[in-house]
C-alpha cells in the first residue's frame, strides 16, 4: 500500500536540478516539469512530478497492450508510462512497415517505488509501506542532495533531415492532391531530423530544452536505455472525477521582435482563415472521438480559437469538455480517442494511412503521449510534440517536426513552420 511523507521544508531549486541528475542513475523514470502554465484555467495539477524505480509494470508490442494496462490499474496505485503512436494499428486495421531506430515498446506503464509530488502545498514523496520506510526517504533525500552525477560523455554530431527540402514540398504537393480528391481534407506531416553515432547527456539536453522552451507538458522518461526529452505544449486529454477535457491545438505563428509585434502576429494569427480551418477541423473530430464514451448531450466545446504564447510560438488551442459515461472504463475512454486528432488528420483512418506513405520513418513515441493515472483512474496525458527521442544502445537521436496540410497550405510557409518548430531542439543538441 502506498504511503505520502510530506516534506516540510521546500525544497530549492538546486535539489530538482540534483533530482533530475539521480533520476538518470536509475533504469526506469518519468520526470514531469508544468513550468507554471495554465491553459483555460486547466493548468497541470502538480509543478513537478517524478516517478522512480518499477513495483509492478506492464510493457507490450502484441495486440494486448490495452486490455494488459487494465490489469495494472487494478491494482489501484499511481501508474506512470505513455503510449506509442503506432498503437493506432491496434486500435485499427492499419500496419507499419517503415524504420524506427528509436524501439521503444508500443506501450509501457509502471508504478514507481519512489514517487515525488510537489504543488502549491509543497512536496509529497510516497513509498510502497511493504517495501520502503520512512527512514529511507530521509536517506534519499540526502543521496539526491549530495549526487554527483559522473562527468557526462558528448561528441560532436550532425543533425540531418531525412527528406529535403525538394522533397517535402513534393509531399505537400501530393498531400493537396489527396484532399482535392476528397481522400482527406486535413493532414498531418512530419519530417524527421535525426544524428547518428551521438553521445549526449539526457538530463543535460532535457535541462537545456525546458531552459529555452518552458512548455506546460516538459518531460524527461527513460525506458531501458531509451529516452525521451520533450518540451510539449499541448494537452491529450484530462479526467477529474466525470469529467474529461481534450485539448487539441492546431494553429502556429512565430513570435514578435517586441511586445507591439507579438500582440499583432497573436491578432494575425487568430483571424487567419486557414489556421482557424485547422484547428476547427481537429475540434469537430475530437468532439466525435469523446462523443463514443461520453454521456448523451454533454460534449461542449468550451474554449474555440484561444491564442496562447509560448518562448518560440504562438499557439492556438481550443478546449472540449465532456461527461464520461459511468460504464466506461478509462483505457477504453483513451482508446476510442487514440492517436490524437491533432497529430493525425481527417477522416482519421484515411490520414494514417498517408501518414505511413508519405513519412519515411515510424513514429514511435512522437505524436503519442506520456502521463500517469491516479489510483482514482484519473488521468493526466500530453501528446508528444516539439521532443527529442534517443536510443542509447545505438547511440541515434531524432526528433521531427511538422504540422497541418490543408487545401490552403502554403508548401514554402509549412516548411519554414518546421524548421521554426525545429529551433529549440537543436539549440539543446548544439
Amino acid at each position: 500500500m502506498r504511503k505520502f511523507k510530506k516534506i516540510d521544508e521546500r525544497p530549492s531549486p538546486q535539489f530538482w536540478d540534483n533530482l533530475i541528475l539521480w533520476l538518470d542513475s536509475n533504469e526506469t523514470f518519468v520526470f514531469q516539469n508544468a513550468n507554471s502554465f495554465d491553459l483555460n484555467g486547466y493548468k497541470p495539477r502538480f509543478q513537478y512530478v517524478a516517478a522512480v524505480g518499477s513495483l509492478r509494470q506492464t510493457e507490450s508490442r502484441s495486440a494486448n497492450g490495452f486490455e494488459e494496462l487494465k490489469e495494472l490499474l487494478k491494482t489501484k496505485d499511481w501508474t506512470f508510462g505513455f503510449f506509442t503512436y503506432d498503437l493506432k494499428n491496434q486500435v485499427e486495421n492499419l500496419s507499419s512497415s517503415n524504420d524506427d531506430e528509436i524501439q521503444m515498446p508500443e506501450i509501457y506503464f509502471f508504478q514507481p517505488k519512489w514517487l515525488f509530488l510537489m504543488d502549491d502545498n509543497g512536496l509529497q514523496i510516497g513509498y510502497d509501506d511493504e517495501k520502503s520506510t520512512k527512514q529511507e526517504i530521509t536517506q534519499l533525500i540526502t543521496e539526491i542532495e549530495n549526487f554527483k552525477a559522473p562527468s557526462p560523455k558528448a561528441n560532436t554530431f550532425e543533425i540531418k533531415s531525412k527528406v529535403s527540402k525538394e522533397k517535402y514540398l513534393d509531399n505537400i504537393s501530393k498531400i493537396k492532391q489527396h484532399i482535392q480528391y476528397g481522400d482527406v481534407y486535413e493532414l498531418n506531416y512530419c519530417i524527421e531530423h535525426y544524428a547518428e553515432n551521438t553521445l549526449i547527456s539526457p538530463p543535460t539536453v532535457y535541462q537545456k530544452l525546458n531552459e529555452a522552451n518552458p512548455a506546460p507538458f516538459s518531460c524527461l522518461c527513460k525506458v531501458d536505455g531509451k529516452y525521451l526529452i520533450s518540451a510539449s505544449p499541448e494537452r491529450f486529454m484530462r479526467k477529474e472525477g466525470n469529467t474529461v477535457i481534450s485539448q487539441p491545438m492546431k494553429g502556429t505563428t512565430k513570435r514578435g521582435q517586441n511586445p507591439n509585434d507579438d500582440e499583432m502576429l497573436k491578432s494575425q494569427l487568430y483571424r487567419n482563415p486557414k489556421e482557424r480551418a485547422e484547428n476547427v477541423m481537429i475540434v469537430d473530430l475530437v468532439r466525435n472521438d469523446l462523443s463514443h464514451s461520453a454521456q448523451k448531450g454533454s460534449v461542449e466545446v468550451e474554449e474555440l480559437f484561444g491564442v496562447y504564447t509560448f518562448p518560440h510560438v504562438h499557439q492556438m488551442i481550443s478546449t472540449v469538455k465532456a461527461q464520461l459515461k459511468e460504464d466506461i472504463h478509462v483505457v477504453d475512454l483513451i482508446k476510442q480517442a487514440f492517436p490524437m486528432g491533432s497529430m493525425t488528420g481527417a477522416p482519421k483512418i484515411r490520414a494514417m494511412e498517408l501518414i505511413e506513405e508519405f513519412e519515411v520513418t515510424k513514429r514511435g513515441l512522437f505524436s503519442g503521449s506520456v502521463g500517469y493515472f491516479t489510483p482514482d483512474c484519473d488521468f493526466d496525458f500530453n501528446v508528444i510534440i516539439r521532443s527529442i527521442l534517443y536510443n542509447s544502445h545505438n547511440k541515434y537521436v531524432s526528433f521531427k517536426t511538422g504540422g497541418a496540410i490543408t487545401i490552403n497550405s502554403d508548401p514554402e510557409r509549412e516548411y519554414e513552420e518546421c524548421l521554426l518548430k525545429a529551433k529549440a531542439m537543436k539549440q539543446a543538441l548544439s
